[in-house]
């Protein structure tokens, strides 16, 4: 019964893998809606090369750091795994390139092509594997620790802070680096607000990623036997309870209504397999009120000009996830139980703490060797113009 079974387990989590690589059409959609049409080419761009990039160096150094094993054999060997090992690099895959992915909306306008790339081979090569390989293999000792000190260990079931708070919190220190985007703040104190250039597409973002979002989380079980009805549940209340929360902290602005799923999303990712639904929502719903809250205040009060908010939405709201396991996963609240919120804390608190160095330290030597930003005349001209020598919405059209 072995081959069946590895048969089926190795389907099962291929087809997560493609839910999840849909994802990233989400996340260029969702950018391409935000952004000025002088920059829509440049969001579409490079969410596919972040993506390419990422599946190369993941697959040269950044499974082997997060698991210890590679895929330098002949590929006689490979077929001799019957393939799951494989499509489970494919799966695991998907989830670090979504850290490029979500840099990339807080950089978006004024970030520089090249600089971005080699940021996204260290990061996804290296830095997100790190931390990777700590909450989900057992690296270095600090779950079993936890587990000693704490009687549980640091849960994370789909990503909240392994995947979400690690880009959000990657992509605070670039945003601060690189500098609000020309004329987003002005001397005389006013604010260009810089609108989304289409609604229609930022909502087709942010459905195709609540689509995909199901095969992210309940696809985390990475075997057909223990797939949870439980995860799927949770990830749709919490999804709700975003939404609703967004429409009225939002007042039924659409770019907040939108992101609001999104955020309960991101917060439910680690706790989805030991919530009740009820907690779900909750947490859903407190995750969107984090959303727009700090998205308005970072960049009304802060002037951080963090394009789609995502330290608000991923870093914070994946940083509340993973708290929010370790309280509503508790029988006290209707949970499953085996959680410890000092687990949750001290876990979470790391994987901030790693992704605030990596990124200061990363984003820092690009700028001081290379530079981050585009010139003020390539910034006014526009990266698709700039970068790609194209635009989006040319202004002729060829009449024959």
């Amino acid at each position: 019964m072995d081959a069946p079974k590895t048969s089926a387990d190795a389907l099962f989590i291929l087809l997560g893998a493609i839910m999840v690589l849909a994802m990233h059409a989400g996340f260029a959609f969702l950018e391409l809606g935000t952004v000025r049409k002088k920059n829509q080419v440049n969001a579409l761009v490079k969410i596919l090369v972040d993506f390419s990039v990422s599946a190369v160096v993941y697959f040269a150094l950044g499974f082997s750091v997060a698991y210890g094993t590679g895929f330098w054999v002949s590929a006689d060997s490979l077929v001799a795994q019957n393939g799951y090992e494989l499509v489970k690099f494919f799966f695991l895959l998907t989830f670090a390139a979504a850290i490029p992915a979500i840099i990339s909306g807080g950089i978006a306008e004024r970030a520089k092509f090249w600089p971005q790339l080699i940021a996204t081979a260290v990061l996804v090569g290296f830095v997100y594997p790190l931390f990777e390989g700590i909450a989900w293999n057992q690296q270095f000792g600090i779950q079993a620790w936890l587990l000693a000190h704490t009687g549980a260990e640091f849960h994370d079931f789909a990503g909240s802070v392994v995947v979400h708070a690690m880009g959000g919190w990657l992509a605070l220190p670039a945003v601060l680096l690189l500098g609000a985007r020309s004329n987003r703040y002005r001397k005389d104190g006013a604010i260009s607000a810089h609108p989304p250039s289409s609604i229609p597409f930022l909502a087709l973002g942010a459905w195709i990623l609540m689509v995909g979002w199901f095969g992210f989380n309940v696809m985390s079980a990475q075997t057909l036997d223990k797939i949870s009805g439980l995860v799927a549940v949770n990830s749709l209340m919490a999804m709700a309870g975003g939404t609703l929360a967004a429409l009225v902290m939002g007042k039924n602005d659409p770019g907040f209504v939108h992101n609001g799923p999104l955020a309960g999303l991101v917060a439910v990712c680690a706790g989805s397999d030991v919530m009740h639904p009820m907690g779900a929502l909750v947490v859903g719903a407190i995750a969107g009120v984090i959303f727009v809250a700090m998205f308005t205040l970072t960049q009304n009060r802060w002037k951080i000009d963090d394009v789609l908010g995502v330290w608000p939405l991923h870093g914070l709201c994946g940083t509340w996830g993973g708290l929010a396991a370790g309280i509503f996963g508790l029988p006290a609240l209707g949970g499953v139980g085996g959680v410890s919120w000092q687990a949750q804390a001290v876990g979470t608190l790391l994987g901030v703490a790693w992704a605030v160095v990596a990124g200061t330290v990363v984003y820092g030597l690009l700028k001081w060797t290379m530079g981050l930003r585009l010139s003020p005349e390539e910034e006014y001209e526009g990266a698709d113009l700039t970068i790609h020598k194209t635009s989006a919405t040319p202004e002729r059209e060829a009449s024959w």
